[in-house]
């Protein structure tokens, strides 16, 4: 079979694949989930296989654990999260009009230092800009309680993950060998390679950047609590969970949250508080976080990231959301072996001269 027939043949399969998964998008969650959880906790269990406890029994202590924490956060956190976060999202319409008259009361002092013309225009200006700004955010809050209620629907799925999560936690190893058992055995060292390569690529990510996203939800939620920030709790870990969007989780906490305390406080001095706990949290994820816990293991630049976060969720939705980043980091793996394979070949040479060697081909 020649490199071109076996090339087509593997992207129709691809083609394929692609298309079951969105005819089946709608039940997939709760698998998908569970396939992140048992890669998550695979290396744990591991640890305990090699200490010579049986698999099972790693599986069902690790397993059980993260069930624990899991649990002990529904019923501790969720519901206090929960309850700002719909205050806050019902409230949304108000704080806008508040810092709308903030605003406006801010330009009035700079309107008696203009001349009659500039000061109408300046008037205009802010109108314009936030005259609608209420009804928008009514808008985006009515999509946010039906983002919520799909949620709510789609956690409603909770129980079958743990089981699917323990199955694949326990096989993981079993998995990993058939699938290895059915690659074309005579491009084993390849496909070997690739492997190593994507899960390198994968872990550095999903379990750095899961720290990353964790870490910063709990100092952000924590630190705008001790500040006195109505709904701190929600802001911070909602900044925290989507900062794995490069910039965007930090740049929508801190927006909601100055316009929430510019509605709140009186004095700009707490306002200037809350800028700086963001302000402080970015550097903190910019320096010392994402450098230790994900370094440059992703190799992905932040445009192809947002842009696959948006292409995922415009096709699969939030199970979309979740498949971006790492569908991204396989297809960067694949197309820089693509692009070393094409560099050694006559494609990029030309034909070679007769009597000299063939170029050396990537190592392995």
């Amino acid at each position: 079979m020649t490199w071109a027939r076996a090339g087509w043949i593997w992207l129709a399969i691809l083609v394929a694949l692609i298309a079951a998964l969105y005819l089946v998008r709608e039940i997939l969650l709760p698998f998908v989930v569970g396939l992140l959880v048992a890669y998550l906790l695979s290396p744990t269990v591991d640890r305990l296989q090699g200490m010579g406890m049986p698999r099972w029994l790693g599986t069902t202590l690790v397993g059980g654990g993260f069930v624990v924490v899991v649990t002990a956060a529904l019923f501790l956190v969720v519901p206090l999260l929960v309850e700002q976060t719909v205050s806050l999202v019902e409230r949304l319409p108000e704080i806008a009009t508040g810092v709308k008259n903030r605003v406006l009361q801010l330009s009035d002092a700079i309107r008696d230092r203009l001349e009659p013309e500039q000061a109408a225009g300046l008037e205009a200006f802010v109108e314009k800009q936030l005259g609608n700004l209420a009804t928008w955010l009514a808008a985006i809050a009515g999509n946010i309680l039906g983002s919520g209620i799909a949620l709510f629907n789609a956690l409603s799925l909770v129980f079958i993950t743990p089981v699917v999560g323990f199955y694949m936690l326990r096989d993981w190893h079993h998995i990993i060998a058939t699938v290895q058992a059915n690659m074309p055995a005579a491009h084993e060292a390849e496909i070997d390679q690739l492997a190593r390569r994507i899960d390198r690529r994968l872990s550095g990510f999903v379990r750095g950047q899961a720290v990353v996203c964790v870490s910063l939800g709990v100092i952000y939620a924590v630190a705008l609590s001790i500040a006195g920030l109505e709904f701190g709790l929600a802001i911070g870990i909602f900044a925290g969970f989507v900062s794995f969007v490069p910039y965007v989780g930090s740049l929508s906490g801190l927006v909601l949250s100055t316009a929430v305390a510019i509605f709140q406080f009186p004095d700009w001095t707490s306002v200037a508080v809350i800028v700086a706990i963001f302000l402080a949290g970015q550097a903190l994820e910019g320096n010392v976080l994402t450098p230790l816990l994900v370094g440059d293991r992703v190799g992905l630049h932040p445009v192809w990231v947002i842009f696959a976060l948006l292409a995922g969720g415009a096709v699969f939705g939030f199970l979309g959301l979740l498949l971006a980043v790492p569908a991204a980091a396989v297809l960067g793996v694949l197309v820089r072996y693509v692009l070393e394979r094409y560099r050694v070949s006559e494609l990029y040479s030309g034909p070679q001269p007769a009597g000299t060697t063939e170029p050396d081909k990537p190592a392995a």
